[in-house]
């Protein structure tokens, strides 16, 4: 079994290492709705003697409620996979052997990513994995195979999560306390945290290229080389858990949420090209953009706004669409131009559209499998691309990507893109989740509530 780089594991190489006692921990995960980590962590002589027994093993499987809940770990009604009715049952865990990787920020531990399939073997198309699976099987159809990067922000606090959580998340010190944006300086005042960041999710499989101090107080950002869609995703979700987990080892909390106070937000660039099978160029030709680069860039523009929902899948989302703020509000394109939804960057083999829509609370999976979708759709339906946008897109009066979670979610349920590309039964689970979430928010009595009426109303 041949392995992404030489920093994973064959499942030989794990049993091996449990064998002779270098692993004596075995995580199986998949990604939920919400983009986090979920599953088990095995004893390593159990995950050997039992669940893999050479490939004869019984596997392992979580309760398919895991697919449907809220943030909170609620169950919810609405969603036709699981419910009280249908008595919670299983869902069983297909191990992705190419993504097996140590887990060097834990001891003696080693992670695998999986798929998700029911009791009878038939796929869980809802899952995040599947969705952008099914994009990329588009794809490979048409002989292409797609190439990203996802540039995730965060905002790193000299507290730990749980005295954070004492502090209702308010009032908290910032690991800087100035804008520390490509600053050497403010970057080596946490670098012990980034330092271990980087290393760690070398060792673990990851193309680290390195980490710079951005605007808001505390942020920074960690970036990794592209890969093949699916890699890019399943590192994103491992990168996303483990550096959490390293910031809490040192006592400090961070946070991906895409708008954590009124200044910058926390973005999630991501990065996309296609190229042909055997790597030729499909994006560019004879030292220009090719007819199908702009087909499927008109393709993510023209669909922007019925894949908002799985850009922005949150309430706080939203919060940071904000003009004059380097996070778009127009869905346009310009060349190089950080003020429209997407950005035309490089020329030859970099050449490559940039995804400005999605902040750090994205999941990966989707966002990808949305930006396929669309892309798709404008090389099928050979979509024009419209002018280029020259000058501040904030101020040029072009359609404005949805600015709630209530809009988002109203196009994309009545999206025939969406349904023909993602299928009914992926745009239906998604649009509850977005309708458990809205009610949340509708019931939830704010802070800012309380400080505008309590007195003076």
């Amino acid at each position: 079994m041949s392995t992404r780089n030489d920093r994973h594991l064959t499942m030989d190489d794990l049993v091996a290492r449990i064998e002779d006692g270098t692993i004596d921990t075995v995580v199986v995960a998949f990604t939920d709705m919400q983009g986090r980590l979920q599953g088990k962590r095995l004893h390593g002589h159990y995950f050997a003697d039992h669940v893999w027994d050479g490939g004869k093993g019984h596997g392992t499987e979580g309760c398919n409620y895991l697919l449907a809940v809220d943030v909170d770990m609620n169950t919810v009604d609405g969603y036709t996979i699981s419910s009280w009715d249908k008595g919670y049952g299983d869902m069983e865990f297909v191990m992705d052997e190419e993504t097996i990787r140590l887990v060097t920020w834990h001891p003696a531990t080693a992670m695998i990513q999986c798929d998700l399939v029911w009791p009878d073997h038939t796929p869980v198309v809802q899952s995040p994995r599947a969705i952008l699976q099914r994009q990329l099987d588009r794809v490979a159809a048409h002989g292409w195979t797609a190439l990203s990067g996802t540039e995730l922000e965060f905002i790193a606090f000299d507290t730990t999560y749980e005295q954070a959580k004492l502090d209702g998340y308010r009032g908290l010190v910032p690991v800087n306390q100035y804008n520390v944006d490509y600053s050497i300086l403010g970057t080596s005042r946490v670098e012990p945290l980034l330092r271990d960041i980087r290393n760690h999710m070398y060792a673990a499989g990851l193309e680290v290229e390195g980490a710079k101090g951005e605007c808001n107080f505390g942020q920074h950002e960690v970036g990794f080389l592209y890969a093949e869609a699916m890699t890019t995703a399943d590192n994103h979700a491992v990168y996303k858990t483990a550096a959490k987990e390293i910031a809490a080892q040192q006592g400090k909390a961070i946070t991906f949420m895409a708008k954590y106070d009124q200044r910058e937000g926390n973005s999630c660039h991501i990065h996309l090209s296609l190229r042909g099978a055997d790597g030729e160029l499909v994006f560019w030709k004879d030292g220009a953009r090719t007819p199908l680069y702009d087909h499927f860039v008109a393709g993510v523009l023209a669909t922007a706004a019925d894949f908002t929902l799985l850009y922005a899948p949150n309430i706080n989302s939203y919060k940071r669409f904000a003009d004059g703020s380097f996070a778009p509000t127009t869905i346009a394109w310009g060349l190089d131009n950080r003020t429209c939804a997407v950005r035309l960057v490089g020329h030859g083999a970099g050449a490559r559209m940039e995804n400005r829509i999605p902040g750090a609370d994205v999941n990966p999976y989707l966002a990808l499998a949305a930006m396929l979708a669309g892309g798709l759709h404008g090389i099928e339906h050979e979509l024009p691309l419209e002018d280029e946008l020259v000058g501040n897109a904030y101020t040029s009066g072009r359609d404005k990507v949805p600015s709630t979670m209530a809009a988002a979610r109203e196009v994309f349920a009545t999206s025939a893109v969406a349904r023909a590309a993602l299928g009914d039964e992926v745009v239906d689970h998604y649009v509850n989740m977005a309708d458990v979430e809205l009610a949340a928010y509708r019931a939830a009595v704010t802070d800012w509530e309380l400080h505008r009426g309590f007195e003076r109303l």
